[in-house]
């Protein structure tokens, strides 16, 4: 209730409705399976400090939510803009009238990624929320992960797809979209 109270204030703040920005929502996690929801940014600090909860992710696919820069978020006091870097898959809020998902990554792999990549594309501005925050709770493997990590034939689908939508990238963006094809080789 908090995020949702906190998000629709930053969307008229910010004026999302007139700008083309991506807010983004910090996003940790538990290992635990119970948990007391903390009620202020100051409460999920104290139980980051004490290891109760960590960035998301940061044990397994650190990059995904590195640009974050939770370093930072932790004093922010005002929303910061952070710059798209290779396999960034936020948590955002946007316009309605954002691109959508690309059908192509149904499942798991890639959805994020692609979404944020077209969003950077288009020129949105990733702004982080300083007081907003979600917590992933631990939950069993999906189906789609639990075949990523079982089936080779899914994996290379998976990257089969991730280089037309790339190629699709360079079609549309040109000279701009380079940049997401070398990241992709270094990463």
């Amino acid at each position: 209730y908090l995020l949702f109270l906190f998000a629709r204030k930053s969307v008229i703040q910010l004026d999302l409705a007139n700008t083309k920005k991506a807010l983004i929502v910090p996003a940790f996690e538990t290992l635990r399976y119970r948990l007391s929801f903390p009620k202020s940014k100051a409460e999920l600090l104290s139980m980051l400090d004490m290891g109760t909860l960590f960035t998301f992710r940061y044990h397994v696919w650190t990059k995904g939510h590195a640009p974050t820069n939770f370093a930072k978020w932790r004093t922010a006091t005002t929303p910061y803009r952070v710059e798209w870097e290779a396999d960034f898959e936020p948590y955002v809020v946007v316009r309605k009238d954002c691109p959508e998902y690309d059908r192509r990554f149904v499942g798991f792999g890639w959805n994020k990624v692609a979404h944020i990549m077209e969003l950077d594309a288009q020129e949105y501005e990733f702004t982080v929320l300083p007081n907003a925050y979600m917590i992933h709770m631990p939950h069993a493997p999906s189906f789609d992960i639990t075949k990523f990590r079982s089936n080779r034939q899914y994996r290379i689908c998976l990257k089969m797809l991730k280089e037309e939508f790339q190629q699709d990238m360079s079609r549309r963006y040109g000279f701009a979209a380079l940049k997401y094809l070398t990241a992709e080789n270094n990463s």
